[in-house]
């Protein structure tokens, strides 16, 4: 046993303008990021679980109305939310998600009953409903989830199809932990993009895409253009890179930010290994993110 552990949370990476952001906005942002780091750093300090540690985060962030996740999710084409999250065991590489779930408060929760409580790891649409509602979780009616930034979003998204701005703040969360016991996880739980239609799914709960951790190298949740992080299978590719080409965890997430720049990839994602080390790259305007490393500084940043 190390004894160190080390925790890093997002709320999204995006188009997210300075100058937009009054001091007293960034503050709200910052407090909602410390209130969430301090919720799985309290679990690891008192010799939790990376796996409660995670989830636990990502719960507070779901519960935040200013995340693209849970509470604050976009609006659909159909005017609903609909929600996808995974969750990673890296001392096992068990795994559990949910895809298109409506209804629930917390996906991620869902998405570890789906780990523990199942042969499976991912759940979609009714299916991933029903397998909700059997386990008791909790739900919630559509105005829980409303807010008028979301819907004003939508609305103008609904106007102009071709009008990009309302994708490009993505707001998915994550988190990823080492604890005392040198387990390794990771969580992501996102709202996806506003007006989605067809069913669309992003990368945050395909497992080595928008989330993956395993104990021999790092764990990791990404944010951002999901279908480009889908097809640089960004999380899995910087554990290869660590566990095959050796790499250190800073040159592997380098590495994989250049891989999806060279597909127009825009986004951002955390990053922890086997260590402790923490990365929280981005190539878009700025990233929702926080820390607490092995040394216990705590970091909280938007932009710079």
């Amino acid at each position: 046993m190390n004894e160190q552990f080390a925790i890093a949370i997002h709320g999204g990476a995006g188009t997210l303008h300075r100058e937009r952001f009054s001091q007293s906005v960034v503050q709200q942002y910052e407090k909602a990021l410390r209130q969430a780091l301090q919720a799985g750093l309290h679990i690891l300090q008192n010799g939790g679980r990376s796996l409660d540690a995670v989830e636990t985060a990502v719960m507070e962030l779901e519960d935040c109305p200013f995340f693209n996740a849970g509470r604050g999710a976009v609006f659909n084409a159909a005017g609903g939310h609909t929600l996808d999250a995974a969750i990673m065991d890296g001392s096992t590489l068990a795994a559990g998600a949910v895809a298109a779930l409506s209804g629930f408060k917390s996906p991620i929760q869902v998405a570890r009953a789906v780990m523990e409580r199942t042969r499976y790891v991912l759940l979609s649409g009714q299916g991933a409903v029903e397998f909700a509602r059997e386990q008791g979780m909790e739900e919630a009616t559509a105005d829980y989830f409303y807010t008028d930034l979301r819907y004003h979003q939508w609305k103008k998204k609904q106007e102009n199809e071709r009008d990009q701005s309302a994708d490009l703040n993505f707001g998915t969360v994550g988190a990823v932990a080492l604890d005392k016991e040198g387990n390794l996880a990771a969580a992501t739980s996102t709202g996806g993009l506003t007006n989605k239609q067809y069913g669309r799914v992003g990368d945050s709960p395909i497992i080595g895409c928008g989330t993956y951790a395993n104990n021999n190298t790092c764990a990791v949740s990404c944010t951002g253009d999901g279908e480009h992080f889908i097809r640089a299978v960004a999380a899995y590719d910087i554990s290869c890179l660590i566990e095959y080409k050796l790499l250190t965890l800073p040159e592997a997430c380098a590495y994989s930010i250049q891989r999806l720049e060279k597909i127009n990839g825009r986004g951002g994602l955390i990053a922890i290994d086997r260590w402790g080390n923490i990365q929280m790259p981005y190539n878009s305007e700025g990233m929702y993110r926080a820390c607490c490393n092995v040394n216990g500084e705590i970091t909280i940043r938007i932009f710079e």
